[in-house]
Parts: C-alpha cells; sequence; structure tokens
C-alpha cells in the first residue's frame, strides 16, 4: 500500500505553489517563474510602448505572498523528514542533495545504538497539528514491534489519538503498520522522520525525537 508522505511544511503553502505550477500543465516546476505586470495607458514608457510596472518570481515565492496575506508567514526552519528533504531537492534537480538526504537518514538509523530494533519495542509517532485554529489537532500512534519468525518483525498499531474518521492529514491511523519486515520501523523513520519517533524499550527510552 502506498504511504503517504508526513510533512511538517504547512499543506495550505503547498496547495497554493501547485495550484500556480499547474497553469501550465505538464511544466517542470524548477524551470517556472510568473510574471505579474501592470500596464499604465496612456503613459509611454522609454521605448516608445507603454509604460509598465513589473514583479518576477518564482511558484512558490508569489504562494508565499499569498500565504502571508491569509495566515500569516509560513513557519521555517523546523526538521524535515528525510523524504521531504529528497523531494525538495528533487524539486531543485539536485540529484546528489536527493540522493545525500536518503543516504544519511539510513546510515542514522543503521548507526542508532538501538539499532536494530527488537520484539516487545514500542514506537511513538507524533504528528504536530496543522495549521493555527488547528484545523487538525496534534495527534499520536503507538505501535508495537513483534517477532514476525524467520527473522522478520512485524508493527502492529496499539493505539492512536486521531479523529475516528481517519482524517488526519497525513493518511489514515495505523499506515506503518507492517505484517513482515527487516526493520519495521524503516518507512516511519524516512517518511515521517526521525524527529517525530520516540522508541522504548525495556521500559526505557532509547530513541526522543524532538527532544526540547
Amino acid at each position: 500500500m502506498h504511504r503517504p508522505a508526513v510533512h511538517r511544511r504547512d499543506p495550505r503553502l503547498e496547495i497554493l505553489t501547485e495550484g500556480i505550477e499547474d497553469v501550465i500543465p505538464g511544466a517542470t516546476p524548477a524551470y517556472l517563474t510568473v510574471t505579474v505586470t501592470e500596464t499604465f495607458p496612456g503613459a509611454p514608457g522609454p521605448d516608445g510602448g507603454p509604460r509598465t510596472n513589473t514583479w518576477t518570481g518564482t511558484p512558490e515565492g508569489l504562494a508565499q505572498r499569498q500565504f502571508t496575506r491569509l495566515y500569516g508567514r509560513p513557519r521555517t526552519g523546523e526538521p524535515r523528514s528525510p523524504l521531504a528533504q529528497a523531494e525538495d531537492a528533487k524539486r531543485a534537480r539536485d540529484i546528489l542533495g536527493e540522493v545525500g538526504a536518503l543516504m544519511s537518514a539510513g546510515a542514522a538509523l543503521e548507526s542508532a545504538p538501538w539499532y536494530p530494533c527488537r520484539p516487545g519495542d514500542i514506537v511513538h509517532l507524533h504528528y504536530e497539528a496543522v495549521g493555527d485554529v488547528p484545523l487538525i489537532p496534534a495527534r499520536g500512534e503507538t505501535y508495537i514491534v513483534g517477532d514476525a519468525g524467520d527473522g522478520l518483525m512485524s508493527l502492529r498499531l496499539l493505539a492512536s489519538s486521531a479523529p475516528p474518521t481517519g482524517e488526519t492529514g497525513d493518511g489514515e491511523a495505523g499506515c506503518f503498520a507492517s505484517e513482515a519486515a527487516d526493520c519495521p520501523v524503516y518507512e516511519m523513520w524516512f517518511e515521517a522522520g526521525p524527529h517525530r519517533l520516540t522508541i522504548v524499550r525495556d521500559g526505557r527510552p532509547v530513541h526522543i525525537g524532538g527532544a526540547r
């Protein structure tokens, strides 16, 4: 099953940006610019044509201006999941950045002192609130690692504070559950990000993501 990427970036800003990029169907976002021109009738410019006043920028730059008018300045400087970092680099046509984000995340996972997971480990996943009201409140999911046999491990959802409809903004609750995997937290680590995870082993936390 395809699992949606988990972003800390405000989804409203992404929607505005994508809406501008879609004005030219099939265009490559990295190649797009937006130009807004004000033309003054009856007032010739230096070249003899109509006098104009022009703003040029990127689709995201325009989206940020719209977003700020509607909701205030977007949040910046927050941690991003490895997959989100790789997707940002891909959009910027930065192949080294894309590969580097994924490789660094894999190395961080495999070099963690608690790696690999063990049956009985408890994994907590935190989702931040979406919007300022908020539109979707902060919530969490709790999983347990089990023995799936043949050296594989499972990941089973124990509890969720998501709305009962499952409309969480990041996919339905329990979307990271797995019946058998070499590393049951692999997808969660890359898609949600290590900063959102807390892992408890034998009653003691061995990984605390987003610790202040």
